[in-house]
């Protein structure tokens, strides 16, 4: 029997969620957490084999991908597979790097979704087919050579935040916020926030805003 912990912040999502893995014989969904801090002690006490992770809850609290790298940090730590609306390559690559072993979008149909579960389960790679297009574009085209963590920085600054506001999404110091730009423009070899925004949204790095 595979385990399931189903994190989501819209209890909709989440029942819908745990009916079509209910239809499956060999899941059996053990909990449920409304906020990423809420997965991340769930995934402690309860042991899931795979965690369905979305990655943005309610502003001012954690964000998934903090919370996918502190389950994936635990001592026989599940797997996490990240289920989500978002498909920009900051998102893809910011969740792979903080540990998530699959993504896929919530239009996935169930047959789908349940295969993505097995797999995750098995400690495989289980990404959508059309995320794991992206991310091979990303291999064959590598420039611009942004971290997962900077793509992360620079959307959010793509969304209108300030440093004060990235730094507290992100848990990072302002000083750490501050290096990544230094970092991303270099990089992007830019200048100014508004000339990093259009030349990753230029290269594909970006979603459009």
């Amino acid at each position: 029997m595979i385990r399931l912990l189903l994190a989501d912040d819209h209890p909709i999502v989440r029942a819908g969620l745990r009916a079509v893995l209910a239809a499956e014989p060999d899941f059996a969904v053990v909990g449920e957490a409304g906020t990423a801090e809420r997965a991340v002690e769930l995934a402690r006490v309860l042991a899931p084999d795979v965690v369905l992770m979305d990655l943005r809850f309610a502003p001012g609290g954690m964000h998934g991908n903090a919370a996918t790298a502190a389950i994936t940090a635990l001592p026989d730590a599940p797997h996490v597979l990240v289920l989500t609306t978002y498909d920009t390559d900051a998102d893809i690559l910011a969740a792979v790097e903080s540990g998530a072993l699959g993504y896929l979008l919530k239009d996935a149909p169930p047959e789908e979704l349940a295969a993505a579960v097995r797999t995750a389960a098995a400690g495989e790679s289980a990404l959508a087919p059309r995320i794991a297009g992206r991310l091979l574009s990303r291999l064959r085209d590598p420039l611009p050579t942004l971290t997962g963590r900077e793509i992360e920085v620079l959307a959010l600054v793509a969304d209108g935040l300030s440093n004060l506001a990235i730094s507290k999404a992100l848990f990072l110091s302002q000083a750490t916020v501050k290096s990544h730009l230094v970092h991303i423009y270099a990089k992007l070899d830019v200048d100014s926030r508004t000339a990093a925004v259009a030349a990753a949204i230029q290269r594909g790095v970006l979603g459009r805003r």
